[in-house]
């Protein structure tokens, strides 16, 4: 496309850290836009990116995260188009992005597919669980079970402190149709149709939209979309590290959390994508030994 230089934003910094790889491998410029509340909290993928040879940029609008750091990569975007690709971290923004990120991130469903084949006899689950920010892993965990009604889809969102309190990300639960980085979705806003600020302890999820995609499928009941706060989600975190020797990633946390809200029965085949590594979060976790 004739592009030499590379920008995107990050939350949780794993996109981040992952476009950062791919231009120290292309030998290209990388600028990452973060919000500086999550420059702090998410300080070792930053160094990642330090290191991988990319400039991280802290984004000092609104409360600092996401959404704050998607403003700022598409204002730089609009300004430098002949030079400048974005690629953008969830299935968000404006289209094409939020088709092609999913058609990209499809992949895992297309692991889950072969590995139930190879474990289990069928190539499908009863139920699908990912957590929801942006909607990026959660797209490909269900890409190839949208049509499948035999597979229960289950979205684990945000809840904060509470989805009452007003502090949370819960964007389905509380989320009216809005237009917000060029998507027409549910977006957290007041009555003025102004955006609210989200809040969530994983820095991955507070975004006060969701991906079109999974809008749509909230309001076509084909998803049941669960809010879950984050003293659920650190408690899963700990289950399963404690079980399992598995440290997940904050966001991944919350999928973790929406187990105990459902009912199974013996027999159900039950596939949760555990999105990240929970290294980025290890300050956080040990504020809250359980």
């Amino acid at each position: 496309m004739g592009k030499t230089r590379i920008i995107a934003e990050t939350g949780a910094g794993q996109h981040g850290v992952a476009t950062a790889t791919v231009c120290a491998l292309m030998n290209m410029e990388c600028i990452v836009y973060m919000g500086k509340t999550d420059v702090e909290r998410q300080h070792i993928n930053v160094e990642k990116m330090k290191m991988l040879g990319a400039t991280v940029i802290p984004v000092t609008s609104g409360n600092m995260t996401l959404k704050d750091a998607t403003n700022e990569a598409i204002r730089d975007w609009c300004c430098h188009p002949a030079d400048t690709y974005y690629i953008i971290g969830s299935t968000v923004g404006p289209h094409p992005y939020p088709d092609m990120v999913a058609r990209l991130q499809s992949v895992i469903s297309e692991e889950i597919k072969k590995q139930l084949a190879e474990k289990e006899g069928r190539d499908y689950p009863d139920y699908l669980i990912a957590c929801v920010g942006g909607g990026s892993n959660a797209a490909g965990t269900i890409y190839h079970y949208l049509d499948d009604e035999r597979v229960r889809i289950v979205l684990a969102e945000a809840g904060g402190k509470g989805v009452e309190t007003g502090q949370t990300a819960a964007t389905i639960q509380l989320g009216k149709m809005g237009i917000i980085h060029g998507a027409r979705t549910f977006v957290i806003q007041d009555e003025d149709g102004q955006i609210e600020e989200p809040y969530s302890i994983s820095a991955g999820l507070d975004y006060p939209g969701i991906g079109p995609i999974h809008a749509n499928l909230a309001s076509q009941h084909r998803a049941t979309v669960l809010a879950v706060n984050d003293d659920e989600a650190i408690e899963a975190a700990y289950e399963l590290t404690k079980l399992e020797g598995i440290i997940p990633a904050l966001e991944s946390a919350h999928a973790l959390g929406a187990l105990k809200k459902l009912k199974f029965n013996p027999e159900d085949v039950v596939v949760l994508t555990v999105s990240g590594r929970g290294d980025k979060d290890i300050e956080t976790y040990l504020k809250f030994t359980i």
